[in-house]
């Protein structure tokens, strides 16, 4: 009864206790996420700048550097004579990249503070300050010496908003927009500066230029800057002025003009809008619709006949029901095949992202009976039925689309090609090799192999010739602890081989071969080894990739995995077993540049059971594909720690690690 006593004590003080006590309470005992929790609630109860202190060092505790700097930020500014506390706040602006912030207030902290205060911020100041200052001086130079330099305007604008000189800002930031009236994302810069200069017309008109352009980024980052009312005309006005290529800027004014039932305005926006894109059909037909509106046929009818004439139907249809032209007038023989080869592309696309691929090479082959010029149908034909395995068909449909008049599409369907017929040729020859620096073995290794493959009808088996090359630079290595070559360790074959063999058709990535041939020695003869020795080799090997695999026309996730099993006669029949794991992201790919970054996963193993061929490894890793140099060409870098699942015999001790850089190159014929 005592004990249930004290339980309930204990429970009703919990309760009495405020938010701001138990967040203390939490905070001693190192609960960090339950103390925030418990300030947040005190600060809902009472906004105090202690409060606002304590939950920005706790957020500092759990590594919340930007969450701890605003809550600062609310102390400071609750408490403007807290100079300690602005110094703090200011350190973290400079942490987290707010360096004109920063600067401000180690700039007010030394002019206000006394002591040993006073002298940190005056060092932090210059720290800041200094490099600012030198960099200004450096840019001004460079466009005093080249005034055309885009690059120096923009440098020293940024240089000089974040020192707070802002007329200089200004001034740069105008001249850069005027060298490059493309980068829209100058006229956020330009409005930003000028709204802080008191400037608030023209900073609005640059604003609202940017939200109106084509750079999504930059219209959101204007859009966060402006009001929330809707801008008059004359703002549009100003707008256009600074940026008068702005289409969508025009067309908003225009329809802004329509809504107040100012006709004429709302023409004379369009006629700009088409002068500056011809080919703007909407504005055409607006403006054909405001012409006839006033009984101006004449002007109006070349501009709706253009509609009718282009290649926007829908809208096309808005404009023969406006002028209530008759259905057998209206429409060209040819309009009904282009509706129903557009219809059969529409399904064949729903289809293909839903995964039913027979129907989407039943609605593409629609499309290209309807249209048989649509070269774009034919590549997307070759590539369904290469997902499907039906390769002979693809590499028709590849072979078709090859002589398409645009280069993006005759280039992918040639490269397609080029990789898939090899697969149907009666003699097919493969030459692959991956030199590769160690730093594990301050060593180059070599691998390399040429083979040539004879396909017989249908057989799943192809027999083939091949000649491999196993090598390294040092050839061979003494242990650590002897000075002289006793017990040599070769680092690799050191071997030429001579083979033939068959293989398997790969088959869901698997893939069984054997050889026979010989090993030829380029180092003499090996005391493990010999000059020459029959080599007896076959393997089983599985390889499947999973997401964006590299070559992908867009980046995102991806899983590869290697497996192999082979069988060496000539090193003690042994049998080795090895399992190659990456997984990462893949970068879209750039002028033919892709990058592949990625985690590996490795285990070897062995069944004689030797230290050398039992490990297992792990650590990130790149791979760079340069189609620019070779579409097969591959640049590899891997960061590996690894570590001896068997450690009997070996001298080198059980963990190791390395980096290991090589290049991959492979050609197909």
């Amino acid at each position: 009864m005592r004990l249930l006593c004290v339980w309930l004590c204990g429970l009703l003080c919990l309760w009495a206790q405020s938010p701001l006590d138990q967040a203390y309470d939490h905070l001693r005992a190192n609960r960090y996420e339950a103390a925030i929790e418990g300030f947040l609630k005190a600060l809902e109860e009472e906004a105090r700048p202690v409060i606002h202190k304590e939950l920005a060092y706790t957020y500092l505790k759990i590594g919340e550097t930007e969450s701890a700097r605003d809550h600062l930020e609310k102390a400071v500014q609750l408490a403007p004579d807290d100079l300690h506390t602005a110094l703090e706040y200011a350190f973290l602006c400079y942490e987290t990249k707010k360096r004109a912030e920063a600067r401000r207030i180690f700039d007010r902290v030394r002019k206000e503070a006394e002591g040993e205060l006073r002298a940190t911020a005056e060092r932090a100041f210059q720290n800041v300050d200094r490099p600012l200052a030198e960099g200004i001086a450096r840019w001004s130079k460079a466009v005093e010496l080249e005034p055309g330099n885009f690059s120096a305007h923009r440098e020293l604008a940024e240089l000089a908003e974040e020192r707070g000189d802002l007329p200089l800002a200004e001034r740069h930031y105008a001249e850069a927009w005027r060298l490059r009236p493309e980068k829209r994302s100058l006229l956020v810069d330009l409005g930003r500066v000028r709204l802080a200069l008191g400037k608030r017309e023209e900073g609005l008109a640059a604003l609202l230029a940017a939200s109106r352009g084509p750079e999504s980024h930059s219209a959101e980052a204007a859009q966060a800057l402006l009001p929330a009312d809707y801008p008059f005309v004359y703002q549009f006005r100003n707008a256009i002025a600074l940026d008068p290529s702005n289409i969508g800027l025009r067309r908003e004014l225009a329809y802004l003009h329509l809504a107040m039932n100012q006709r004429e305005a709302a023409e004379e926006e369009f006629e700009q809008i088409l002068k500056l894109a011809p080919d703007d059909l909407w504005s055409a037909a607006q403006l054909g619709f405001l012409r006839l509106a006033r009984s101006d046929r004449e002007n109006a009818m070349p501009l709706l006949e253009r509609v009718l004439e282009g290649p926007d139907e829908e809208l096309a249809d808005r404009v023969r029901k406006m002028l209530q032209l008759p259905q057998a007038l209206n429409r060209r023989p040819d309009i009904p095949r282009k509706q129903v080869a557009e219809e059969a592309r529409v399904l064949a696309k729903r289809s293909l992202e839903a995964g039913y691929l027979k129907d989407a090479v039943k609605y593409l082959t629609i499309a290209h009976e309807t249209d048989p010029l649509d070269f774009d149908v034919m590549l997307k034909l070759g590539w369904t039925h290469n997902i499907l395995k039906e390769d002979r068909k693809a590499l028709r449909w590849f072979s078709l689309a090859a002589k398409s008049p645009e280069p993006a599409i005759a280039q992918e369907a040639i490269r397609a090609y080029n990789n898939l017929s090899p697969e149907f040729a009666r003699v097919r020859s493969t030459v692959w090799l991956f030199p590769m620096f160690s730093t594990r073995w301050h060593n180059v290794f070599s691998y390399s192999q040429a083979k040539t493959e004879l396909r017989i009808g249908n057989l799943p088996v192809r027999p083939y010739f091949s000649t491999r090359f196993i090598g390294d630079v040092r050839g061979r290595i003494t242990s650590p602890n002897q000075t002289q070559a006793v017990a040599p360790q070769y680092l690799s074959e050191s071997s030429i081989i001579f083979a033939l063999g068959l293989n398997t058709v790969p088959r869901h990535g698997v893939t069984l071969w054997g050889e026979a041939g010989a090993a030829v020695s380029y180092l003499g003869r090996r005391p493990d080894t010999g000059l020459v020795k029959p080599d007896y080799r076959a393997g089983l090997s599985f390889a499947r990739g999973f997401g964006q695999l590299l070559g992908s026309s867009k980046g995102g996730l991806f899983f590869e995995t290697n497996e192999d099993a082979v069988y060496i006669s000539r090193f003690q029949h042994n049998l080795l077993l090895y399992s190659q794991n990456r997984a990462g992201w893949t970068l879209p790919d750039y002028g033919g540049l892709q990058l592949q970054l990625y985690w590996n996963q490795n285990l070897t193993g062995d069944r004689n059971r030797q230290y050398w061929a039992n490990f297992m490894e792990m650590g990130p890793g790149f791979k760079l594909r340069l189609e620019p140099i070779s579409p097969s060409m591959f640049l590899t870098a891997n960061l590996l720690w690894g570590r001896h699942t068997i450690n009997e015999g070996n001298p080198r001790g059980r963990h190791f690690t390395d980096l290991r850089v090589g290049i991959w190159y492979a050609r197909t014929r």
